[in-house]
């Protein structure tokens, strides 16, 4: 395995981050972390780049533990961060050399790394044009290549789709994959189910720190046999969640605050959705529209953590 991380521990005050976090990912495979904001993927992604000591736990990079060869092993790691890593002010080249130049990158091999990334990314043609001038998703497509520059064996992949346009998604899911073929590791973190499911091959789902199920997408959904009853409603369920909770059949629900979107996971989900409409009736709360999911990576989650995947708390 390229990546061999065990049994990770990080605490901030008595506050736990990441409760014994261990997996492996092996070179050309990219392995999602799926949680909701606050299940410790970002502590992940930090003590994977040895931007964090982990407060128990190894990482291992190609063999490398990263605590103890961390100059060697960190230069086999890139990391794209949630936040923007690039100088408005600067052109994308110019970006390229300086991050190249801060990993000993120099002359012609500097040159050959600042074209292929820029290929990679999407933005060849624009490379000498200030970055104040491009979009957000063309700067988050930057900050994807920022992270290649010193052409790393392992990628890590922090929510690099955030506020992106759909043509810059494109292009990213199309310069991840194309880097997977080529070898590299990547672990990429989400909450975005359908990004996850086109990407990876495997899948941690993470809540509260920990690991709590892992497996390939298919394996994950055929493995809980859930499926999901989507409605919006016009007002909160307050009580009337306790109701649809006691359906039987029902394994989960969650309402969105201030979106009006309850979500059901339910074994059999026609027959719940019936019943469900029939208490909101009773109810007299409305219901605006309705979906029916039968097996998803949601409906795992919600089991499993009694969360929605999208929930910020």
């Amino acid at each position: 395995m390229l990546l061999d991380a065990c049994d990770l521990h990080k605490s901030y005050g008595e506050r736990q981050a990441v409760a014994g976090l261990t997996f492996q990912v092996a070179a050309g495979e990219i392995f999602g972390l799926l949680g909701p904001n606050g299940a410790g993927k970002s502590t992940t992604i930090k003590m994977l780049a040895g931007l964090v000591r982990p407060d128990r736990g190894s990482v291992r990079v190609a063999g490398l533990e990263l605590a103890r060869s961390a100059c060697e092993a960190k230069r086999l790691v890139g990391i794209v961060p949630q936040e923007l890593a690039v100088y408005p002010g600067l052109s994308a080249r110019d970006n390229l050399a300086f991050w190249g130049e801060l990993y000993g990158l120099s002359g012609r091999r500097l040159a050959e790394r600042i074209g292929a990334v820029l290929e990679v990314v999407g933005l060849a043609e624009r490379g000498r044009e200030p970055v104040e001038r491009f979009s957000g998703g063309m700067q988050r497509r930057l900050n994807l290549a920022i992270g290649l520059i010193h052409e790393p064996r392992l990628l890590l992949l922090d929510e690099p789709t955030v506020g992106v346009d759909p043509q810059s998604r494109n292009r990213i899911f199309e310069g991840i994959e194309q880097l997977s073929r080529a070898g590299m590791a990547i672990v990429y973190t989400s909450h975005y189910l359908e990004e996850v499911e086109r990407l990876c091959r495997r899948v941690a789902i993470v809540d509260g720190g920990r690991l709590v199920a892992e497996g390939t997408p298919a394996q994950l959904q055929s493995g809980a046999g859930h499926g999901l009853v989507v409605l919006t409603v016009q007002q909160p369920l307050e009580e009337t969640a306790g109701a649809l909770a006691a359906l039987a059949g029902v394994v989960g629900v969650h309402q969105e605050e201030g979106s009006g979107r309850v979500t059901i996971a339910a074994e059999r989900p026609q027959q719940v959705l019936v019943a469900a409409l029939e208490v909101l009736g009773k109810a007299e709360i409305g219901v605006l529209g309705v979906q029916l999911i039968e097996s998803s990576l949601e409906a795992v989650f919600l089991q499993l953590t009694g969360r929605s995947l999208r929930d910020e708390s």
